[in-house]
């Protein structure tokens, strides 16, 4: 069975999705769910701590749901210098199957709002967002895979807010290497697969990891909502399928192949 990794429900702050909801959805497609939701420690919004959940009352809600082996209960955990020790305590407080990492902060500031890309130049932020996202790969040797390398140009406000391989090679070679030296997978996330454009730019990124060593992908759609549920799929795994990538899930931390 094959695996929308990446879906965010009650549990993370910005989603109010029912598992059951989700669950219905993925069964139309016949796709197998892990749900991460999220953690990011000191998040940036006026001192307050708000995407962070209760992991023993997750497992308890999710736990009969996750017997049957269509659904696996994960994390997508911020990377963070300040929040590698809480992390790491994290995870021992539930059995999770799937640590997914990802960067959404820099300088403590969200890469979600416009403002955070204020007065800042794209090739120094870019080049900033890079060497985190490889620095905090080996500093959390307990993450599964890596979330949306792409994330920064989401909502980038640059003229041009992608991060072409050509343009930032050496950076984002630094990320695949050191997800082939710590055996971290890397995500294809379908949120931007919609445009010709983000498969254009992503491409070359997913060819590179391939020929670094790289073998394996996770395929998440990043869903808040029912619809977002496997949006895409089709097109992540031609890709996958483009560079000869295998595509795999987790249950208890351990890699499944998806077939």
């Amino acid at each position: 069975m094959y695996f929308d990794s990446h879906i965010h429900t009650e549990f993370s702050a910005d989603s109010e999705m029912k598992a059951a909801d989700a669950l219905r959805e993925a069964e139309k497609q016949g796709l197998g769910l892990v749900f991460t939701e999220h953690l990011d420690y000191d998040y940036p919004a006026e001192g307050e701590e708000e995407f962070i959940f209760d992991p023993a009352a997750y497992w308890a809600a999710y736990e009969p749901l996750r017997a049957e082996g269509r659904l696996s209960l994960g994390v997508e955990m911020g990377m963070m210098a300040s929040a590698r020790e809480k992390n790491a305590a994290f995870l021992r407080r539930a059995p999770f199957d799937f640590v997914l990492g990802s960067i959404h902060f820099l300088d403590v500031k969200d890469l979600y709002f416009p403002e955070t890309f204020a007065g800042r130049e794209k090739a120094e932020m870019y080049h900033e967002y890079f060497t985190v996202m490889r620095d905090e790969i080996y500093a959390h040797p307990f993450i599964n895979a890596l979330a949306h390398i792409d994330y920064i140009a989401r909502n980038a406000t640059f003229e041009n807010p992608e991060l072409s391989y050509g343009d930032f090679t050496d950076d984002i070679d630094a990320v695949l290497r050191a997800l082939v030296e710590t055996e971290t997978v890397i995500e294809i996330n379908t949120r931007r697969l919609g445009t010709p454009r983000g498969i254009k730019e992503l491409a070359p990124v997913y060819r590179r990891y391939r020929e670094l060593g790289g073998r394996y992908v996770t395929i998440g759609s990043d869903a808040h909502v029912p619809a977002g549920v496997g949006r895409h799929y089709e097109r992540a795994r031609a890709l996958a399928r483009a560079f000869d990538l295998q595509i795999v899930t987790f249950r208890a931390q351990k890699m499944q192949i998806c077939e």
